[in-house]
């Protein structure tokens, strides 16, 4: 009788198979995101622009955060996007938090910290940790209130010439998660926030008599918004597309 294989030894065979395929598509964001099952491709098309806006830095030394692990409350799920990032930043560390124990999903340069996305304690604790951070990713809880608050709190944590995405920004039109179809000037919804800061990155241009120039003003250098993504940089131009 053939002895079946528990969720764990699945998961760790399944991505044996992702590793010794990945060596061959090393560079290809979006063959490494269905290699390891990730949703950033198939069911959102995000790959396609990280791969315009990161492909620059994957051969370099980086710490990446990214909020959320994925799988709910199964410690053994999720983590898929994490694999992706390790293959593809090939000497970069990457570090996650989840309100979910999912430690048994880390290995080799995959560090998980559990905890809350708003809890202010805990994201010193993690920043700490880390140390300087190139690039924060908020696949979390998508309410809108939670993304709001952790980009207050970690973009000023972020590297000078870092960059932080949002993903899963269509929850800023859902009220289960604090979104807002009916009034899109809702002054609450994260896209309405990320908006507000459009101007930021023109503000030399302001005729204000004595104007002070805000955190905001003074660190952003320019923001990108995609179908269900933002990318907001840190300090620094543009970087090339293709």
């Amino acid at each position: 009788m053939k002895r079946k294989l528990s969720v764990s030894q699945r998961r760790k065979l399944r991505n044996l198979i992702a590793d010794i395929c990945s060596i061959f598509y090393k560079s290809d964001l979006t063959t490494l995101a269905k290699l390891y099952g990730t949703d950033k491709s198939g069911t959102h098309s995000y790959t396609q622009h990280y791969s315009n806006h990161l492909r620059l830095l994957k051969n370099k030394k980086l710490n990446l955060l990214e909020i959320g692990v994925g799988g709910y409350d199964n410690p053994d799920a999720g983590g898929n996007s994490l694999k992706m990032w390790k293959k593809y930043f090939r000497r970069g560390n990457i570090f996650s938090i989840d309100i979910y124990d999912k430690s048994r999903l880390q290995e080799k340069r995959i560090k998980i910290f559990k905890g809350s996305q708003i809890d202010i304690g805990f994201l010193n604790k993690v920043v700490a940790e880390i140390g300087p951070i190139d690039i924060i990713i908020d696949d979390g809880s998508h309410i809108n209130e939670h993304v709001i608050e952790s980009f207050k709190y970690l973009f000023p944590k972020l590297k000078d010439g870092g960059i932080y995405v949002i993903e899963d920004t269509q929850t800023s039109y859902w009220e289960e998660y604090g979104g807002d179809s009916n009034n899109l000037l809702n002054s609450l919804t994260m896209m309405n926030f990320f908006k507000s800061l459009t101007d930021v990155v023109n503000y030399k241009e302001f005729r204000i008599s004595n104007y002070e120039a805000s955190y905001y003003d003074r660190n952003i250098s320019s923001l990108h918004f995609y179908h269900n993504m933002i990318f907001i940089y840190k300090n620094q131009f543009e970087i090339t597309k293709q």
